[in-house]
C-alpha cells in the first residue's frame, strides 16, 4: 500500500514507540479549524473567555464527540490526508480544517463503532467524502506515547532530566526536583524512598505526595532518554517538567484506566501524582511551569 510521510517534522525516537503505526499521509491543505463556538456559554465552557490566549496557553477547542471545551494542548486533533482519510495531527502542524478529539480511546472507538465518529467528523470537515481507519484509536495511541517519548529525550538531551538513585535523592533534598517518575517494573521500596526525599525536599511532609508510575518498562524509559538501564528519572527545570507533563497527561488521559499498570498514586487514569482529589500531576512549584 503507497505510504507518504506526514508534513510535520520526523520525531526523533520513532524507534521507542514500537507498536506505532508508519507515518500517515500529508494532509489536505484548506481553511483553518476556528475557535470553539462564540455562542457557548459560560456555563457550558471548562474555563471563562475561551477565545482568547490566557497566560501564554493556547485557546480552546470543543471536542467533536463529548461537545465540551478545554484548552487545545490537552486535546487531539484529526486532519483529512490528500484521499480523505482521517489522521490524528498530534502536533496539530498541519495545514487545513481540523477536528478535535478530547474523550478516552474506549469511547472514541464505541462512538465509531456507532457511527457517531463519522457524524461528527462529517461536520467538522463539512464533507462526507472521509475514511476513517479501523484502526484510528490505536494510530493516536501510538503517535501519543511517541510525542512523550520524543518530549523526554529533548528534555534530557538539554540536561533537564536527572537519573539514578543518589543524584535524584540529593535533588529531591535540596528542592530542585520538580517532577518525579517511575518506570512500571520499579521496586517499590527505591520508589518510596525518592517520594520521601522529594516530600523533604519540597517541605510537603505528610501531604502524600508521591512520584507516577509510568506504563512503561525501564527499557523503553531507558531508550527514551538515551541511557541504560532507566528506573526512576526527574525533571529540575519547572518548564521542562510542565512540557512533560502535559505530554505525558494528554496520553494518559487517551489511554485509559491500565489496570495493568502500577500507579503510585490512585486517581484518574492513574495518573495524578497528587494525594486523591487532585487533578494534575504535581510538580514543585504551582505556577510558573
Amino acid at each position: 500500500m503507497r505510504r507518504t510521510l506526514l508534513r510535520n517534522p520526523s520525531n526523533d525516537a520513532r524507534a521507542l514507540a514500537a507498536t506505532a503505526s508508519s507515518s500517515p499521509p500529508a494532509l489536505r491543505e484548506g481553511t483553518e479549524d476556528g475557535l470553539s463556538s462564540p455562542g457557548r456559554s459560560e456555563a457550558d465552557s471548562l474555563s471563562p473567555n475561551p477565545s482568547r490566549k490566557r497566560e501564554g496557553h493556547d485557546p480552546v477547542r470543543t471536542c467533536i464527540l463529548a461537545r465540551e471545551e478545554a484548552p487545545r494542548d490537552g486535546l487531539v486533533r484529526l486532519a483529512l490526508s490528500p484521499d480523505g482519510e482521517v489522521l490524528p495531527d498530534i502536533r496539530a502542524k498541519a495545514p487545513g480544517r481540523g477536528a478535535w478529539i478530547g474523550v478516552p480511546r474506549a469511547e472514541l472507538e464505541a462512538a465509531q463503532a456507532k457511527g457517531k465518529l463519522r457524524g461528527a467528523l462529517s461536520r467538522a470537515f463539512k464533507t462526507q467524502d472521509l475514511r476513517i481507519p479501523d484502526d484510528l484509536g490505536a494510530r493516536i495511541e501510538a503517535q501519543l506515547l511517541r510525542n512523550l517519548l520524543d518530549r523526554l529525550g529533548l528534555e534530557s538531551k538539554a540536561g533537564n532530566v536527572v537519573i539514578g538513585g543518589e543524584r535524584l535523592d540529593k535533588a529531591a533534598r535540596s528542592g530542585k526536583l520538580h517532577l518525579l517518575l517511575h518506570a512500571s517494573d520499579a521496586g517499590q521500596d527505591g520508589a518510596g524512598k525518592l517520594a520521601q526525599a522529594w516530600r523533604v525536599g519540597s517541605d510537603m511532609e505528610g501531604s502524600g505526595r508521591k512520584g507516577l508510575t509510568l506504563p512503561l518498562p525501564r527499557t523503553i524509559l531507558s531508550l527514551a532518554l538515551g541511557r541504560e538501564n532507566v528506573v526512576h528519572a526527574g525533571l529540575t527545570d519547572p518548564k521542562a517538567a510542565r512540557r512533560v507533563s502535559e505530554a505525558l497527561d494528554r496520553w494518559l488521559h487517551f489511554i485509559g484506566p491500565d489496570p495493568a499498570s502500577r500507579p503510585c498514586e490512585t486517581g484518574s487514569q492513574g495518573a495524578s501524582a497528587f494525594p486523591p482529589g487532585g487533578s494534575q500531576i504535581m510538580t514543585n512549584s504551582t505556577e510558573g511551569l
